[in-house]
């Protein structure tokens, strides 16, 4: 009498890998990208956040000088970059050097700059430029909070 042998033949168990490598090859993008919109949307909201106790220092006479005057100073984005913030109204010249611009040079707020280095971590001053586009910001003096390549 012949034992019968149980278990996965070597088709069966190629079939099976081929399958979960099709399911990892398309589930992954699709997982990568609401992680993405996830940080994207945290970084608004802390923004928003920021933004608000910016307001709250500004009724008291003036922007603050960093972030540290409003207790935000701590904060990091969530791909664990500090906030960037610069009150453009104390400049001695606001159209040079850090303000955010867009794509004509224009700065896009004219009294403070609050925005989070996106993906990359790295920024330029006009946001239409390659490390500039990720970013997420406040523009047009808190009209829009949302990411750089989308203003």
């Amino acid at each position: 009498m012949q034992k019968e042998q149980s278990g996965f033949t070597l088709l069966e168990l190629l079939v099976v890998l081929v399958v979960t490598g099709l399911l990892v090859t398309i589930a992954l993008p699709a997982y990568n990208g609401a992680v993405d919109k996830a940080r994207i949307t945290q970084a608004i909201s802390d923004i928003v956040r920021i933004e608000g106790a910016i307001e709250r220092f500004f009724t008291n006479g003036g922007f603050p000088p960093s972030l540290a005057a409003v207790g935000m100073d701590a904060l990091i984005d969530p791909r664990g970059n500090p906030y960037r913030y610069l009150n453009i109204e104390a400049l001695a010249n606001p159209g040079v050097g850090a303000v955010r611009k867009d794509h004509n040079l224009i700065p896009v707020n004219r009294d403070y700059d609050l925005y989070s280095m996106g993906q990359d971590g790295r920024s330029v001053s006009p946001i239409t430029g390659s490390p500039g586009k990720d970013d997420i910001l406040r523009a047009g003096n808190g009209g829009f909070v949302g990411l750089a390549g989308e203003f």
